[in-house]
C-alpha cells in the first residue's frame, strides 16, 4: 500500500495538493480506502478513436474477402468481372465454353474445325514429314520396312488422339437436358479416361467420376462421359482436366453442385524420371452446393470409393 502524506481538506487546498501526487496505479487516503487516480481525458478519446478504427478496418475486411483460389484462364473475349475479382460466395465456374461452343480453343483450334479436305490432306502431310525428321534424329533410318509407313500412321494417331480440339459441346450434349423433380446426387463413376500429357506427349490413363445434384434438370448420363472424352482428347494436365470437366457441367446445366474426381497413373514417371510404377495420382474439383456442404462432400467421396483407404 502506498503511503500518502497527510492532506488537509481546509478550502481548496485538497485539489492543489493531491495534483501534486502524479502517481499511476491505485493510491489510499488515511482512512486506507483505496482510490483510483484519475487519467488523462485525451488518452482515453484516443483509445476509443483507435478501436473506432480498428472495427471500421475489420469490417471492411470481413465483408469483402479476395478469392483464395487462383483465377482459371479466361478466354480473352470475355468481360472482365464486375466485382473486381472480389467474391462472397463459392467459386463460380469459368467460361470454359465460348461463343461458339469450342470449349476454351487454343491457336489453331478454329482452323483445325473448320478446314476443308484439301487442308486436312496438308496438315496430315506436314505432320507425315515431321515425324520422319523425328525418327532420323533418335538414330533411326525411316526408310527400312518396319518404318516406311510409321510416319503416315502416327500422324493419323496423333490426330485422334487429339480429336477433342474439334468437338464442340453443343454438338455433344445435343440437347439431352431433361425436367425432372430431382435433387438428389446423380452419380457416373469409373469413366475410363485416356489423355496426352502436354509437358512431354506420352499418356496418362485413369478413371473419372463425375456427381451433380440436379436443380429441376437432369442430362442424359451418356453425355458425362462424352464431356469427359472431349477434354481428355487433347493435350491436359490432370488438374486442369478435372476442373474444365466439373465447369464445363455447371455451365451446361446449371445444377446445385457439381463434383468431379480422377485418379490416373502417369507414364511421364512410369517410363522415365521417378520412375515410379504404382503412384496414383488424384485430383478433385467441386462447385456450388457440394462445395458448401460437408455432409454432401463426403458422401460422394464415399460412394465413389475414395473413403475406401
Amino acid at each position: 500500500m502506498i503511503q500518502f502524506a497527510s492532506t488537509s481538506y481546509k478550502g481548496g487546498n485538497q485539489n492543489a495538493e493531491n495534483g501534486m501526487h502524479k502517481l499511476e496505479g491505485n493510491s489510499s487516503d488515511d482512512n486506507g480506502i483505496t482510490v483510483p487516480m484519475h487519467s488523462n481525458p485525451e488518452d482515453g478519446q484516443s483509445k476509443t478513436r483507435k478501436r473506432k478504427k480498428s472495427s471500421k478496418m475489420n469490417g471492411q475486411s470481413s465483408s469483402k474477402r479476395r478469392m483464395s483460389v487462383s483465377k482459371p484462364a479466361r478466354d480473352p473475349r470475355d468481360e472482365a468481372s464486375p466485382n473486381g475479382g472480389l467474391v462472397t460466395t463459392t467459386r463460380s465456374p469459368s467460361p470454359v465454353i465460348d461463343f461458339d461452343g469450342l470449349s476454351r480453343p487454343s491457336r489453331g483450334t478454329r482452323e483445325r474445325r473448320e478446314e476443308t479436305a484439301e487442308q486436312a490432306a496438308a496438315r496430315l502431310e506436314k505432320m507425315t514429314g515431321a515425324v520422319r525428321t523425328l525418327l532420323e534424329c533418335v538414330g533411326e533410318d525411316p526408310d527400312r520396312e518396319g518404318l516406311l509407313k510409321t510416319p503416315e500412321r502416327y500422324a493419323k494417331a496423333l490426330l485422334d488422339f487429339t480429336k477433342g480440339y474439334q468437338q464442340n459441346v453443343k454438338d455433344i450434349v445435343n440437347d439431352a437436358i431433361f425436367h425432372e423433380d430431382h435433387n438428389e446426387l446423380v452419380i457416373v463413376k469409373d469413366i475410363e479416361v485416356f489423355s496426352l500429357c502436354e509437358h512431354h506427349m506420352v499418356p496418362f490413363t485413369g478413371k473419372m467420376h463425375i456427381g451433380y445434384i440436379p436443380d429441376k434438370d437432369v442430362i442424359g448420363i451418356s453425355k458425362l462421359p462424352r464431356i469427359a472424352d472431349m477434354f481428355s482428347q487433347r493435350l491436359q494436365i490432370q488438374e486442369r482436366l478435372t476442373k474444365d470437366v466439373a465447369h464445363a457441367i455447371m455451365e451446361i446445366l446449371k445444377p446445385q453442385g457439381v463434383a468431379v474426381v480422377m485418379e490416373s497413373s502417369h507414364l511421364c514417371m512410369v517410363m522415365r524420371g521417378v520412375s515410379k510404377t504404382t503412384a496414383t495420382t488424384i485430383t478433385s474439383c467441386v462447385l456450388g452446393c457440394i462445395e458448401k456442404r460437408e455432409k454432401t462432400r463426403n458422401e460422394f467421396f464415399s460412394l465413389v470409393g475414395l473413403n475406401r483407404r
